[in-house]
């Protein structure tokens, strides 16, 4: 009785709560070979909060587990996943707050073998639009903790842009500019150092 009930909660984890089209399904699996065939990535990036504001800076990622985000001046923030952490930095307030990744949507994006199957995520929806594929999800154990969707331009398929909600319902949209992909990255860049980081400031 034990495994069976082992079984039914892994079977509800395991697959959203919708049926899937045919066209949905493949777009599904095109989008997590496009995401896991990602090993390094350098972009633009220009981001737009809840209140409309917007901010512009230089996006590093190495998955699994690291990311950085440099925001150009005036804006006095800094993000870096260490591949434990996501860590926040206000540099004006001089401000650091760490947060488990695992924790975060963007412990999606950064997975090292990202499946929307995996019982640890959970996927919320599937939109296929004129020449864009939407897929949104959070982290199964607390879905409320936020939701990240997936943008692809359709031909070719490219991740371009990602939205995060967080648990305020607030949305904030990052869009990628020209990113190039699989070039080496100093892992430098993926580790916080508080007075490296003031000392390159100054």
């Amino acid at each position: 009785m034990r495994r069976l009930l082992l079984l039914a909660l892994l079977l509800v984890f395991a697959h959203p709560a919708f049926a899937l089209t045919d066209a949905e399904t493949a777009a599904v699996k095109k989008a997590e070979a496009t995401l896991n065939a990602i090993t390094t990535m350098k972009a633009r990036f220009v981001q737009v909060d809840a209140d409309g504001s917007s901010h512009e800076g230089d996006l590093y990622l190495s998955r699994p587990g690291k990311m950085r985000l440099v925001y150009d001046p005036p804006t006095p923030m800094l993000m870096v996943a260490d591949g434990v952490f996501l860590i926040y930095v206000d540099k004006e307030m001089d401000d650091v707050s760490h947060v488990d990744l695992n924790d975060t949507p963007a412990g999606l994006l950064l997975k090292q073998n990202l499946s929307f199957g995996d019982p640890a995520v959970k996927l919320l929806g599937v939109h296929l639009g004129p020449g864009t594929v939407e897929i949104t999800a959070a982290q199964a154990k607390d879905p409320a903790a936020g939701r990240l969707t997936f943008v692809f331009s359709d031909n070719p398929f490219e991740m371009r842009q990602w939205r995060v909600v967080d648990a305020q319902n607030k949305e904030v949209q990052v869009t990628l500019l020209n990113p190039s992909f699989g070039g080496a990255l100093d892992g430098k860049l993926f580790r916080y150092d508080a007075r490296r980081e003031k000392s390159d400031r100054e």
